[in-house]
């Protein structure tokens, strides 16, 4: 695994050398496919599709899809639920949009009768912009998924609350999109009245027993400060390349010219159980991912696993006493956390397993589910990608909404 990360980051190193992003346009060589962003994916499935920015309190500039409505429903001139999707580490908004209309969590969430918004973290390929800062300063870099958690979640809540007019949404998240929001319900407790209910897919929070084998592999680098924390941090980490991705998405086809390639470009996203995955999605996977992200969410990841505990990142003993008064970085209480949670996990998981899953029950006020999936084989990726995803997952976290609203509709 490790050897092989290598070797794609050093193909990736040499064509982002060789080809300067600012000089190419991807989109006149005839045998490159054009990049779809999230709405015209959405546009292209039929159904309805905005394109909406919202600026941070440091600056970052957001993108966030919406899907307003489903055409299979004459609800278009009705108040709506709301719900908000979150993506995962390397990732976008596009990839809860390639399993189709028929399979995609937010094309169900539509066709239930809800109002879908699919949010973008700072550092991704939709949203690398700063009011502020210039994208190649280390300081639009320096940020983690602590950032992400207590000012980007907070940031598109109320953006969107504001929008629809609602007092509160259901949010939906993968891998990452569960570790900020945990990050937001215990850092900024107020904003737990906002959440109707959280559905938290593959949620990587404790990882002191994780198996995933970067993590693994690179924690006695940079699971603590010192010198390859020093010359990690603040900077774009598999940063986003437009003629590479062309590239990949190119070689990555239905008749793949480097299948063994495409599968071990998933592998090292989501880690070897892909038993389950659609891999006719390999393609349009490999439009957009990796998304970009900022070194520092990486590194804050590994750090939990060697914690063994669920803290802000650890700048080291003198940084740490200037940020937070302590030497140490103080844990995040999750006791704050009053949100109605619902927890889903898989046995194949490596990053977000049944151990460190286990310790979260005692800890949470409102856990309303934890749900094991039964198959033995359902990996990271497969909350997103599995061929079965639909009727595994996304049949269970919508029907939970739509009983929510419903009980709280009777007892108005």
């Amino acid at each position: 695994m490790l050897k092989e990360l290598l070797i794609v980051l050093a193909v990736t190193t040499v064509l982002a050398v060789a080809v300067a992003e600012d000089d190419f346009d991807p989109f006149i060589d005839i045998p490159f496919k054009r990049l779809k962003t999230s709405a015209e994916r959405i546009e292209s499935d039929g159904y309805p599709a905005e394109s909406h920015y919202v600026e941070t309190s440091d600056g970052y500039v957001l993108n966030l899809f919406r899907i307003p409505h489903s055409p299979k429903l004459n609800n278009g001139q009705l108040q709506r639920p709301v719900v908000l999707i979150m993506h995962g580490l390397f990732s976008c908004s596009d990839c809860f949009l390639l399993n189709g209309p028929n399979d995609a969590l937010p094309y169900n969430y539509a066709d239930a009768g809800y109002d879908v918004w699919l949010g973008n973290a700072r550092g991704n390929i939709y949203s690398r912009n700063n009011t502020r800062l210039n994208v190649k300063h280390p300081y639009f870099w320096k940020f983690s998924w602590h950032e992400i958690g207590s000012i980007d979640l907070p940031a598109m809540i109320d953006y969107i609350l504001e929008q629809t007019h609602e007092q509160a949404l259901h949010y939906v998240g993968h891998s990452q999109g569960c570790t900020a929001f945990v990050v937001m319900g215990s850092f900024k407790p107020e904003y737990n009245a906002k959440i109707k209910t959280a559905h938290l897919l593959a949620p990587p929070v404790f990882m002191g027993n994780t198996t995933e084998g970067l993590i693994v592999a690179t924690a006695p680098v940079f699971g603590e400060p010192g010198l390859g924390t020093a010359l990690l941090e603040n900077q774009v980490l598999l940063p986003y390349n437009q003629f590479i991705q062309r590239l990949l998405d190119t070689t990555c086809s239905n008749q793949p010219l480097m299948l063994s390639y495409c599968k071990t470009l998933a592998m090292l996203w989501g880690g070897p159980e892909i038993g389950n995955l659609n891999k006719t999605l390999l393609p349009q996977i490999a439009e957009t991912h990796p998304a970009g992200v900022s070194s520092n969410q990486a590194i804050h990841f590994i750090q939990s696993y060697v914690s063994n505990d669920f803290r802000l990142y650890d700048w080291g003993k003198r940084k740490n006493l200037a940020y937070y008064g302590s030497e140490q970085p103080p844990a995040y209480d999750l006791s704050q956390i009053t949100a109605e949670l619902y927890l889903y996990y898989g046995l194949s998981d490596g990053s977000a397993n049944k151990k460190d899953i286990s310790r979260l029950p005692e800890l949470l006020p409102n856990l309303a589910l934890l749900h094991e999936v039964p198959d033995p084989t359902w990996g990271h990726l497969d909350f997103v990608f599995a061929q079965q995803v639909k009727s595994v997952i996304n049949d269970l976290v919508v029907d939970y909404s739509m009983d929510y609203d419903v009980e709280q509709a009777r007892r108005k």
